[in-house]
């Protein structure tokens, strides 16, 4: 039986958070003598903490309530939180799957929280008797999962999350950043059926916003409650949550961009997998391919001095390079390059 009281951290359970001006007092004004704001400038008051404008707005976009909407600085400040909430330094204990986003092992370490990463198959899926024998451990309590996966590209079979979800008494982190790029469905829509399931996703991939820093936590409003417990106060400024709104009135450039990166993501691994240079492209639900090189570190020096940047993951995935898709011109200048080693 899941029970959330139970997982939190004491100290977190019996935290009085800060309160800021802003939480005193809810509505309009006009004169605002509260803060200790500096009264001159356009960009002198303090942001709205909870980001109230901001999350009507994805309510409407995503079909998820106020109430089950947390906005972190990045996904990454919802993980740090998370490990901050649930896990007790030197004692607790997470799992992930290897390899995976390499911000989950580093939050743990940060928080001193041991890690566990089960590997995944040799065709990056997950067998869930892997996992299982560990919901034994008393000290596990998140299991972080990424789907699509960060950096295969591929999702995790639902059945297995489902089965994890069910069986497993801890909170299981879902983070979906790169979603919008696949045509499996989200799981923001279970979290009703799931009270341990948090969904993570982000306005830095689809939404073209990664230098705005602002994620989103889809999850039941207790957790959000301790999520707000612990944040600080203003964790997104009035700068961002601007940008952010504008970006979001803008649903025809979205789906536009998006639909663009799908087409050449597809161009670009057929174009890719007839180079002899290439062992294997694999399948992909984001907006990367991973490509297995006859010899990785070779080709990514070749691209380096050819001005072109991709990611070596040699040292997580044998001779494999992640290439981020690009505009349809980027991609064609790769590709030549790319061609003219084997000239």
């Amino acid at each position: 039986m899941f029970d959330l009281d139970n997982l939190v951290r004491p100290n977190v359970r019996r935290l009085t958070p800060y309160s800021c001006a802003r939480d005193d007092f809810h509505g309009k004004a006009e004169i605002f003598l509260d803060a200790n704001e500096n009264p001159f400038g356009t960009l002198n008051r303090y942001p709205d903490p909870y980001q109230r404008e901001l999350k009507a707005e994805i309510s409407r976009l995503k079909g998820v309530p106020v109430e089950n909407i947390f906005l972190g600085n990045g996904s990454d400040e919802i993980i740090d939180l998370c490990f901050r909430i649930f896990c007790n330094p030197g004692a607790d204990k997470a799992l992930t799957l290897k390899p995976s986003y390499g911000m989950y092992e580093v939050s743990a370490s940060v928080n001193d929280v041991q890690i566990i990463k089960i590997p995944l198959s040799e065709t990056f899926g997950v067998n869930f008797d892997d996992i299982k024998p560990h919901f034994r451990d008393k000290n596990l309590k998140i299991i972080l999962l990424c789907s699509p996966n960060n950096p295969t590209g591929n999702c995790i079979d639902r059945t297995v999350i489902e089965s994890i979800l069910n069986e497993f008494n801890g909170i299981v982190m879902l983070d979906e950043a790169y979603i919008d790029f696949s045509d499996q469905p989200s799981m923001k829509d279970d979290i009703d059926r799931y009270p341990n399931l948090i969904v993570m996703q982000t306005f830095s991939k689809a939404f073209g916003l990664a230098s705005v820093r602002v994620g989103m936590a889809f999850t039941n409003p207790e957790i959000i409650r301790y999520l707000n417990k612990m944040k600080p106060p203003y964790n997104i400024s009035t700068l961002n949550q601007k940008t952010v709104l504008k970006k979001l009135k803008k649903q025809g450039e979205y789906l536009t961009q998006v639909m663009k990166i799908k087409k050449e993501r597809t161009r670009l691994s057929g174009e890719i997998a007839k180079l002899s240079c290439v062992v294997e492209v694999f399948p992909s639900d984001a907006n990367f391919i991973l490509v297995r090189m006859k010899d990785a570190d070779l080709i990514y020096d070749y691209l380096v001095n050819k001005g072109i940047i991709v990611r070596n993951r040699s040292n997580v995935i044998n001779n494999c390079l992640r290439i981020t898709v690009g505009t349809k011109i980027e991609n064609n200048r790769l590709l030549r390059a790319l061609k003219s080693m084997e000239k």
